[in-house]
């Protein structure tokens, strides 16, 4: 006896391509978190992932760049080493000097997003002006710096003044490399071919 069986569709064809894609980002933060050096005046070191939050917000907008990033503090609490020196498990996320960098990046990468795309619904983000992007990551910029000083200050005991001079002044020139580079990645003919 033969059974019919009708094809059933669980997600999208749309749904499935964007949890693929920040898979992706989730994975390209933690692999920028191994490409960090120590920075001498600050217990939190200089990573690339900012970066890709950055670029999580811009290509995949506020709603599944925030969800990528959730993607990767849930990874990383479940014991992937993907935070950096390979950190990992939720301690990092609880007691480590970087757990307010770490909890900044789902909010940061939405703030990119809601600014690049204008709101919540994809926009291309292709057409957004250079100084709208540069825009979006120094506000996402603030987030991550302000977390990250609460995060030092909670963890260390440290004052406002000390936790801005070692979590954020420190960082502003890499930050500040790490926009350029994420305006030249978003302008590259290859992301456009992509």
């Amino acid at each position: 006896m033969a059974t019919s069986t009708d094809n059933v569709e669980l997600v999208g064809d749309e749904t499935a391509k964007n949890v693929a894609r920040a898979a992706l980002f989730a994975a390209l933060v933690g692999a920028f978190a191994y490409v960090s050096f120590p920075n001498p005046v600050s217990p939190a070191p200089v990573s690339l992932q900012v970066l890709g939050v950055f670029l999580a917000g811009i290509m995949l907008g506020p709603v599944w760049g925030g969800a990528a990033m959730v993607l990767y503090l849930a990874a990383g609490a479940a014991g992937v080493p993907v935070f950096t020196g390979g950190g990992a498990g939720f301690g990092s996320l609880l007691a480590d000097p970087t757990l307010g960098y770490l909890w900044s990046y789902p909010v940061a990468a939405a703030l990119v997003g809601v600014v690049v795309h204008r709101g919540l619904s994809l926009r291309e983000y292709r057409e957004a002006s250079t100084s709208l992007l540069v825009g979006a990551m120094v506000a996402g910029t603030v987030v991550v710096y302000a977390f990250g000083m609460v995060g030092l200050m909670l963890t260390l005991g440290v004052g406002v003044g000390e936790a801005f001079a070692v979590g954020a002044a420190a960082f502003l020139p890499a930050e500040a490399l790490k926009i350029a580079a994420a305006v030249g990645i978003v302008r590259s003919d290859a992301v456009a071919a992509a």
